[in-house]
C-alpha cells in the first residue's frame, strides 16, 4: 500500500531510529518486525537532513492528497446514489459521474435521443479514414464500467451494446422519475446483462469442449 509506505517512511526518518519507533498503528507486527530487521542490515548510504526533511514532505503531501481523493470519492459516492442512483448501479459512481459532466447535467443527458444518448455512452467507429494500423476505440465512456472489465475481450462489443441500451433508460428513470428512488429497474437489467454474459462464456466453452474432441 503506497499510503501506508508513505506513513512509515514519515514517522521514521533516518533507519537508526526503526529499533525504537513504534510502528504497531501504522502497519502489522510482522510487517513491523520485517522494517526493524531490515534497518539494522541495510548497506544504503547515509543521507542529509535536508534530504530526510525533502522526503518526509514529500510523504505528508502524498498523504494529504490520498485523504482528500479518498474524501472526494465518499462525496462522489453519495451524490450519485442520490442523483442517479440506477444509473450508479449500471456503470459504477466514476463512468455515471463523467456521462452527467460530459452532458453537462442528467436532465441534459436524459433530453438527448435514444441514438445520441447512445452514442455518448457507446462511442461510434469514426467514419473518417485512420491513420493508425489498429481499430479506433468502439466503447466510449463506460469502457471503465464493472460489466465491461468482467467480459472476454471478443465480449466487450456485445456486452456494452447491451449496457449502452440498458444505460440510456436508467438515465431517463433517474432524471425523469420524479423524485423515484426505486433501484429495482436498473438491478433487474443488470442481472440481465450478467446472465448475457455468462451464456456467451458458456458458449464459449461449449465450443473449445467440441472442437478439441
Amino acid at each position: 500500500d503506497n499510503l501506508v509506505y508513505a506513513k512509515v517512511v514519515q514517522a521514521l526518518g533516518e533507519r537508526t531510529n526503526a529499533v525504537t519507533l513504534d510502528l504497531s498503528e501504522l502497519v502489522t507486527e510482522e510487517i513491523e518486525a520485517e522494517v526493524k530487521k531490515m534497518s539494522e542490515i541495510s548497506m544504503g548510504t547515509e543521507i542529509s537532513e535536508e534530504d530526510i526533511m525533502n522526503i518526509q514532505h514529500l510523504c505528508t503531501q502524498i498523504t494529504t492528497i490520498s485523504e482528500y481523493r479518498a474524501q472526494l470519492y465518499e462525496y462522489l459516492k453519495n451524490r450519485m446514489n442520490a442523483i442517479a442512483p440506477n444509473l450508479t448501479i449500471l456503470v459504477g459512481e466514476l463512468v455515471g459521474a463523467r456521462l452527467i459532466a460530459h452532458a453537462g447535467s442528467l436532465i441534459n443527458l436524459a433530453k438527448y435521443p435514444p441514438p445520441q444518448s447512445r452514442s455518448l455512452v457507446l462511442r461510434r467507429r469514426s467514419s473518417e479514414p485512420s491513420r493508425q494500423k489498429h481499430d479506433t476505440p468502439k466503447y466510449g465512456l463506460i469502457y471503465h464500467a464493472s460489466l465491461i472489465g468482467q467480459s472476454q475481450p471478443k465480449y466487450k462489443g456485445k456486452i456494452s451494446r447491451m449496457l449502452a441500451a440498458k444505460t440510456s433508460l436508467a438515465i431517463r428513470y433517474d432524471a425523469l422519475g420524479e423524485g423515484e428512488t426505486n433501484t429495482e429497474l436498473a438491478f433487474a437489467n443488470r442481472a440481465k446483462i450478467e446472465n448475457r454474459l455468462r451464456q456467451l462464456e458458456k458458449q464459449s466453452l461449449k465450443r473449445q469442449s467440441g472442437g478439441g474432441s
